[in-house]
């Protein structure tokens, strides 16, 4: 499924003629479907950790810049040495000054400025850092992004959640009921949340 073809799905539901095309349209109503299928994507993609999300970076010394692709680090020990230690997370500025001025074997890492920071700094040679990418959606020739670039652009997660959201966010705006159109768009974020971790 594409944007072009969840969109025209959404207006299936919601009483739209059909579009030819929607990115780059000036027809107004195609420009708040695609305006709408980036918000629902948005929030599709922040909510869950998608397996096709999923990445790792391995990294050579301490700064280490964030990849660009970077949203958020996977929760539960997303960082470990070379030797599959995990490095202890650091989440305040003062602690870390503290950390860095005292030698200690135990690895710890902190993230300031687009950085991760290692101490000792010869824990970051090799580690290994999982992370949750910001780009859900696949596009031909550039590869994954987070905005949307043509009608063929596709999802890394899966589409049918895409149209649920543009249906209940069209509804809202238009001033319609869209409540029982969220609570089945919940409903179905919740198996395709199992199902993704192997749960269904």
């Amino acid at each position: 499924m594409t944007l072009l073809s969840a969109i025209n799905q959404a207006c299936d539901v919601v009483a739209l003629s059909q579009f030819e095309n929607v990115y780059g349209s000036s027809e107004p109503n195609a420009q708040t479907m695609v305006a709408l299928a980036q918000e629902a994507g948005d929030e599709i993609a922040r909510r869950v950790d998608w397996q096709k999300l999923l990445k790792s970076l391995t990294v050579t010394a301490s700064p280490e810049n964030f990849p660009s692709n970077f949203q958020r680090l996977v929760p539960g020990g997303a960082v470990r040495t070379s030797a599959g230690v995990f490095v202890r997370p650091v989440s305040n500025s003062g602690q870390w000054a503290v950390i860095v001025g005292v030698p200690s074997t135990t690895a710890y890492f902190f993230m300031k400025g687009g950085q991760f920071l290692f101490s000792p700094a010869s824990a970051a040679v090799s580690a290994v850092i999982d992370y949750v990418s910001k780009n859900w959606i696949l596009n031909d020739p550039a590869g994954e992004a987070s905005t949307w670039a043509a009608d063929d652009d596709t999802t890394l997660f899966p589409e049918r959640l895409l149209v649920k959201g543009i249906i209940w966010r069209w509804k809202r705006q238009k001033g319609l009921a869209f409540e029982d159109n969220l609570a089945e768009f919940e409903a179905d974020l919740e198996q395709e949340i199992n199902a993704d971790r192997g749960a269904a």
